[in-house]
C-alpha cells in the first residue's frame, strides 16, 4: 500500500470517502521546505549545522469531507506539526523552530464560487488531481516566518547581558534624531 500523502485524485474523491490522513513524514520528504530550510542553514559555519535537520517529524492529520449537504464543495480540514532548525537572526545561531499550523479548506476549482462559506480558506485547484503532500508542504511554508528569531530572549545570545553581541552599541536609525529633540527639549527649558 503506497503512501496517501503522494497520491493523486480529484478533491471529490478524497472527500467521498471521507478520508483521514495521519501524518509521520520527515522534513526531507517535502522538498520545497527542505530547499528553504537548507538555504537558512546554509548561513551558518559547516560545523554548526545541525547534522539530522531532515530528519526532522512532520506530524498532523487531513481530514477530508463536504461544506454542503450537496456534496459539491469538497473541504479539508488540515493540522501540521513539525520542529525544525533555524537561523536566528538576530544572534545568527541555530536554534529549534517549532511550527504549527491548521486550516479550514475549501477545495475549488477556479470557475467555482465560495459565497457563503467564510469559515473556510479557498485552495483553489490548479489541477484535476489533489496530491495531500502538497497542501501539507504549502502550509509549513506559509507557517515560516519571513525573520527566524528565538521565542525566548534568554536562548538569545543577542540578547543575554554579558555576551559580546549584546554588549555592543545598537545604532538605531533615529538615534541622531532623538539626541536632537533632546538637546531642543533642554534649550527651551
Amino acid at each position: 500500500m503506497g503512501n496517501p500523502l503522494r497520491e493523486r485524485r480529484s478533491a471529490a474523491e478524497w472527500s467521498a470517502g471521507s478520508q483521514v490522513i495521519e501524518i509521520a513524514e520527515k522534513v526531507s520528504d517535502f522538498e520545497q521546505l527542505a530547499g528553504i530550510i537548507e538555504a537558512d542553514l546554509a548561513a551558518l559555519d559547516a560545523d554548526k549545522i545541525p547534522a539530522a535537520w531532515r530528519d526532522a517529524v512532520v506530524s498532523g492529520q487531513l481530514e477530508f469531507g463536504y461544506a454542503d449537504a450537496q456534496r459539491t464543495l469538497p473541504t479539508v480540514r488540515c493540522q501540521v506539526e513539525v520542529t525544525v532548525d533555524a537561523v536566528c537572526q538576530r544572534c545568527l545561531e541555530a536554534f529549534r523552530l517549532p511550527l504549527e499550523t491548521e486550516a479550514d479548506l475549501l477545495l475549488l476549482a477556479p470557475e467555482q464560487d465560495a459565497d457563503g462559506y467564510d469559515d473556510y480558506e479557498v485552495w483553489e485547484l490548479e489541477d484535476k488531481l489533489l496530491q495531500p503532500q502538497a497542501i501539507v508542504e504549502e502550509m509549513l511554508i506559509m507557517a515560516l516566518p519571513f525573520a527566524a528569531m528565538h521565542t525566548e530572549s534568554s536562548a538569545c545570545k543577542a540578547l543575554t547581558p554579558g555576551t559580546a553581541a549584546s554588549d555592543e552599541e545598537m545604532t538605531t536609525p533615529f538615534a541622531a534624531l532623538r539626541e536632537q529633540m533632546a538637546q531642543d527639549n533642554e534649550g527651551s527649558a
